[in-house]
């Protein structure tokens, strides 16, 4: 599929009563861990039948854009350091990168090519990219609206990670898609724009083992890519019914989130012939915002995600029931309030002058390692720019094998699917296994 540029501009903070400040945004520590790149995402739309005029008009789409970066004015900034080299946001007003396309195809022909599973030609052809240009260096949001053969539209957005985390660009995104629909007075509340409120205590007070931090044997800034292929495995209702119902012991109940994880869990482990006695670490991604006391303001924009996870020996991940595996996910979880954030900020602030190979994607995660991020109950499907919600939304490519998101339907009927990166000559076992354990009964052996 070729896709041709059509235009690209900055397009600036613009509104008629008000002027964006000019200062600096300081990062706190969990903005300075995650992954030092842009989030690039995809936002599928089908054009309505019968047609209406003006679908996705780049004037309209430019105009909402200007209107929403008043109050979201930071990511209209760029990425810069200070005196001592810690990285922080110049709020300097350059603007977005707004670019529109065409491409030679249908959405048809793309499903027909593997469809919209996370991909590097996905995202070369629908995302822009800093690697694109020198002039793209530091800038903070960037979009490609790539309009279809059959009239369909997509969007590619690219956030910088350490300017927002998933739930703030969604809250970005969304705003934009509400002017655009509704206009400015009817758009979300402002953003809330200061970090300190998760700044380290002085003096530092680490109260807990944060080992997902820790260097470990073989880390450090990768040096080669591990190849991986990605899928998208979706689960309906009842399949997701059937895995909680079949896989535990007595009546004990399970959450749609920990059973589909220790099923992830459990399959990865046997599709990638683990030894019984292999240690195997689940990382999963979990958020501070109403963990923390106060709970963080509402609308807050930037990083207040974290790592959590729980090890075992692959024997017992594959050999345990479910709600068992589930129970090691919940251990994971169960202990993260305030103090454990509050003490996890601490303990970053000792190592963020030297974060190298510690932030996400820049090490090199083993075989026997899974990260689970989920998008359960995140509004990723309230992008409507007026002219309907999107038909998919997704990451455009994924960072590194073993990497995995749980990702809610469009339409609320209770699907969810099952986005996964892993070793090829894993993968294809992996698939096999995950729909047979979900009608298989009995307790499944480790592979030979």
């Amino acid at each position: 599929m070729a896709v041709e540029i059509l235009e690209s501009c900055m397009v600036k903070p613009s509104d008629a009563a008000t002027t964006t400040p000019l200062h600096v945004v300081w990062l706190s520590n969990l903005d300075l861990l995650v992954a030092r790149s842009h989030t690039p995402t995809v936002y599928v739309y089908r054009r309505p039948s019968p047609d209406v005029p003006g679908f996705f008009s780049p004037d309209v789409l430019k105009a909402a854009l200007s209107k929403a970066l008043v109050p979201f004015y930071p990511l209209a900034g760029r990425l810069g350091q200070d005196g001592a080299g810690r990285p922080e946001i110049h709020c300097t007003g350059e603007g977005a990168l707004l670019v529109t396309a065409r491409a030679d195809a249908t959405l048809q022909d793309l499903a027909a090519a593997g469809g919209f599973a996370p991909s590097d030609e996905l995202r070369q052809m629908l995302v822009p990219s800093a690697a694109d240009g020198e002039d793209r260096a530091g800038i903070l949001a960037m979009f490609q609206v790539t309009s279809f053969k059959c009239g369909g539209v997509c969007v590619g957005a690219a956030i910088h990670h350490t300017a927002a985390d998933g739930l703030a660009a969604l809250d970005f995104v969304n705003t934009w898609a509400a002017i655009a629909s509704k206009g400015v007075d009817e758009a979300a509340p402002r953003p809330w724009l200061d970090r300190t409120v998760l700044r380290a205590r002085s003096p530092p007070d680490v109260r807990f083992d944060h080992s997902e931090y820790a260097r470990r044997r073989g880390g450090g800034p990768k040096t080669a890519r591990v190849p991986f292929d990605s899928a998208i495995l979706p689960m309906s209702k009842t399949q997701l019914d059937a895995l909680k119902a079949g896989g535990g012991q007595g009546n004990k109940k399970v959450s749609t989130f920990k059973a589909v994880v220790a099923h992830v869990w459990r399959c990865a482990c046997m599709a990638r012939g683990l030894a019984e006695d292999d240690d195997t670490r689940l990382y999963i991604t979990a958020d501070a915002r109403s963990r923390v006391r106060p709970p963080l303001p509402a609308g807050y924009l930037g990083n207040a995600i974290f790592r959590a996870s729980a090890v075992a020996k692959a024997g017992d991940v594959v050999s345990e029931p479910l709600d068992a595996v589930a129970g090691r996910v919940s251990g994971a979880t169960a202990r993260l309030d305030d103090e454990y954030v509050r003490s996890l900020v601490d303990c970053l602030e000792q190592v963020v002058s030297d974060a190298a190979g510690l932030r996400k994607g820049e090490w090199v995660m083993p075989e026997t390692d899974l990260w689970v991020i989920s998008w359960q109950g995140l509004p990723i499907y309230d992008a409507d720019f007026g002219w309907g919600r999107p038909a998919f939304m997704g990451r455009a490519c994924l960072q590194f094998s073993g990497l995995v998101y749980l990702v809610p339907g469009p339409d609320g009927d209770g699907r969810l699917d099952v986005v996964v990166a892993m070793e090829p000559k894993s993968l294809a076992r992996f698939k096999e296994l995950f729909y047979e354990l979900i009608k298989g009964a009995g307790v499944p052996c480790m592979a030979e």
